[in-house]
C-alpha cells in the first residue's frame, strides 16, 4: 500500500480501508506528475467547445454505442407543467440554467425541469451527453432522467423531483432553512454517493467518468437518500490499454484533481479526488473554496493537509455544528478515507470499490448521541467516543462519564 503524501498515520489508513475486511488499495501502474496547486478551473472557461454532435431530435441519436432511452416532451407540455415557467415554480439556478418544479399534465407527477440557458456554456454536446448518460443509467443513487425537450433553440431536461434539495444546501445554506445533518446521516449520504460513482466507473458499459462531482450535484430525496445529478461533463472512460482520456480541462475549482488540471489527462482517479473533497466537506462543514476565510483556509484541501499529519488535531476538523455529537473513531476513519482520496499522485488514491466498502461499514456503525457527555481527562474534545478514547488514554470509562438519571 502506498504511503500518504501528507505524512498521514499509516495505522489509520489500514483502519479506514480494512474496516470491512475486504478493502484493499489497488494501485495503477505509472505515476502522474505531482503538482502543488491546480489553476482556477471552472465550467465557464470551457465555453466554445468545438465538439458539437447533433441534438437528440436528429437522426444521430447514438454516442459510442449508447442510445436515448428517455421520453421526448413537447415544449408545450413543459410550459403547461410550470405554468409558463412561473416564478412560484422556480427552484434554483446553476451555471447551466434555471430549474423549476413542475406537474406533468398527463400523469400529475411532480418533476424538476432544467431549462438550459441559451446563452450559457452548456451547448448541444453537453446536453446530449447528459441525456445519453442518464437515460442509459439505472441505479438508485443516480437521479432519474424522465425525459427531454429539444425544440427549436430550447433545451430542457426533466428529472425526478428531489424534495430535500442538494447536499450543498444542507451543509452551507442558511441554518434556519435546513435541518442540521447529524453524523449518521452524513455518513449514509457519503456512502450512497460513493455507490453512485462506483456504478458509473465499474458497472456502466462503457464506463463513465463523472468529472463534476461536488456537493451541489448530490441531490437528496426522502430520508436524505442521495443521488448524483448533472452529467453534462461526463466522459466515457479509458478502455483497453488506455490509462487516461486526454480532454479539455473542465470542472469546478476546489474539486478538480491537480493532475487533471495540469495535464488534461482524465482518469477515474480524477473523480476519486473530487469525492475526497466532498467527503471532507461532509465531515468539516467547510466549503471546498471559501473566499470569506483568510489565507490558506480558503482552500479546504490546503487547510486540511497540516491537520492530517497529527490525529490529535482531528477533532479540530469536525463540523462545529455537530456540537461534538460524533464517534471519534468514525471521525478518524472518514478523514483517513478523505486523505487518501485527495493525494496528489493519482496512483495512490484508492479505488471506488474500496471506498464504498469502507463507507458502507462506517454507515452500519450507528452513532448514539451522548447526553451531556463529559470528556476524559486530558481530552479537549467533548464528543469523543467514550469507550474508544478512554480505553486508549488509560482512563476508566465510568469515571469519565456523567450518569444521567
Amino acid at each position: 500500500m502506498g504511503h500518504c503524501c501528507f505524512g498521514f498515520d499509516s495505522q489509520l489508513i489500514v483502519v479506514a480501508l480494512d474496516v470491512s475486511k475486504v478493502c484493499s488499495q489497488k494501485l495503477v501502474k505509472g505515476e502522474q506528475p505531482e503538482v502543488s496547486r491546480p489553476p482556477v478551473v471552472n465550467r465557464a472557461s470551457a465555453c466554445g467547445d468545438s465538439l458539437r454532435p447533433p441534438p437528440p431530435n436528429s437522426d444521430a441519436e447514438t454516442n459510442k454505442g449508447l442510445t436515448f432511452n428517455a421520453r421526448k416532451f413537447a415544449l408545450a407540455e413543459l410550459v403547461a407543467a410550470t405554468e409558463d415557467f412561473k416564478a412560484d415554480y422556480f427552484l434554483g439556478e446553476g451555471g447551466f440554467g434555471k430549474v423549476y418544479k413542475g406537474h406533468l399534465p398527463d400523469t400529475g407527477q411532480i418533476v424538476a425541469i432544467k431549462q438550459l440557458d441559451r446563452n450559457g456554456c452548456q451547448g448541444i454536446r453537453e446536453f446530449v451527453v447528459e441525456v445519453v448518460t442518464l437515460s442509459n443509467a439505472k441505479h438508485p443513487n443516480l437521479v432519474k432522467l424522465i425525459g427531454y425537450c429539444a425544440e427549436g433553440d430550447q433545451r430542457l431536461l426533466v428529472y425526478e423531483y428531489m424534495p430535500l434539495g442538494s447536499l450543498e444546501d444542507h451543509l452551507h445554506g442558511p441554518r434556519h432553512k435546513k435541518e442540521l445533518l447529524d453524523w449518521n446521516t452524513r455518513i449514509k449520504i457519503a456512502a450512497g454517493a460513493a455507490e453512485g460513482l462506483e456504478y458509473l466507473h465499474n458497472k456502466m458499459d462503457p464506463p463513465v467518468i463523472y468529472r463534476d462531482l461536488k456537493c451541489s450535484n448530490i441531490l437528496l430525496g426522502e430520508g436524505y437518500f442521495p443521488k448524483l445529478s448533472d452529467f453534462g461533463l461526463a466522459k466515457v472512460g479509458p478502455c483497453g490499454d488506455q490509462t487516461h482520456v486526454s480532454t479539455r480541462v473542465m470542472g469546478t475549482y476546489g474539486y478538480c484533481a491537480p493532475d487533471y488540471a495540469m495535464t488534461g489527462q482524465l482518469t477515474f482517479k480524477s473523480d476519486i479526488y473530487s469525492f475526497g473533497v466532498v467527503l471532507l466537506e461532509i465531515v468539516t462543514g467547510r466549503r471546498a473554496i471559501d473566499t470569506r476565510r483568510n489565507g490558506s483556509e480558503q482552500n479546504l484541501v490546503e487547510w486540511a493537509k497540516p491537520l492530517f499529519k497529527d490525529r490529535k488535531k482531528f477533532h479540530k476538523m469536525a463540523d462545529p455544528a455537530l456540537e461534538g455529537q460524533y464517534p471519534m473513531r468514525g471521525l478518524y476513519q472518514a478523514l483517513a478515507i478523505s486523505a487518501m482520496c485527495i493525494q496528489e499522485q493519482p496512483n495512490l488514491r484508492p479505488a471506488i470499490t474500496d471506498i464504498v466498502s469502507a463507507l458502507n461499514y462506517l454507515a452500519t456503525q450507528t452513532y448514539e448521541p451522548k447526553i451531556h457527555p463529559i470528556p476524559c481527562p486530558g481530552m479537549s474534545h467533548e464528543g469523543d467516543e467514550e469507550e474508544e478514547i478512554c480505553a486508549s488514554s488509560g482512563h476508566d470509562k465510568d469515571k469519565g462519564t456523567k450518569k444521567v438519571d
